[in-house]
């Protein structure tokens, strides 16, 4: 099966890796916003429910994930309602919004990778969950990533490899 990839292997000018995927929605930029920052709204299409200290140094607690350990990690930096940085598994995860239009707002996400034999694994997963934020996005009814809602995560792995990103970190369920 042959998949579109929306992700984008990069190297930081820090020299670190990282896969970095941008979305429009047509949504305001504080209804975004929500999507990334409310436990209730994020646990419908992130990995794991995520319950943040919005302030620099705040914990963010992770939990409900199957494929990882409940957890935590660090804010690393907040602007409201543009950006938001954290620390995640390892990684860190950023998030930036930007309004181009009433009602309309571009979504980037960039997983700043630990290390970068996890870069195809980690753009195939969130190809998965940004497929259920898409759809939320879009008004329909999401019932989380790991609901099996027809996204080809393994077709997005092979397509990712296919293209070249490093690879070669554990899969869970594969390995």
């Amino acid at each position: 099966m042959s998949v579109d990839l929306t992700g984008t292997y990069l190297t930081l000018d820090d020299g670190r890796p990282a896969v970095r995927f941008s979305r429009t929605y047509d949504q305001p930029l504080d209804r975004v916003w929500q999507f990334v920052t409310d436990p209730d709204e994020l646990a419908q299409w992130f990995p794991s429910r995520a319950e943040f200290d919005l302030r620099p140094g705040g914990t963010v607690t992770f939990s409900g994930d199957p494929n990882m350990p409940e957890s935590t990690g660090r804010v690393i930096a907040v602007d409201e309602p543009r950006h938001l940085s954290f620390e995640w598994g390892g990684d860190e995860l950023h998030f930036d919004l930007e309004e181009i239009e009433e009602k309309r707002t571009r979504f980037t996400l960039t997983n700043v990778l630990g290390a970068e034999d996890t870069a195809s694994r980690n753009g195939a997963g969130w190809e998965v969950c940004l497929a259920a934020l898409d759809a939320k996005a879009r008004g329909e009814a999401v019932a989380g990533p790991h609901t099996g809602a027809g996204v080809p995560w393994k077709a997005f792995y092979d397509g990712y490899l296919a293209a070249g990103v490093p690879s070669g970190a554990a899969v869970p369920g594969l390995d």
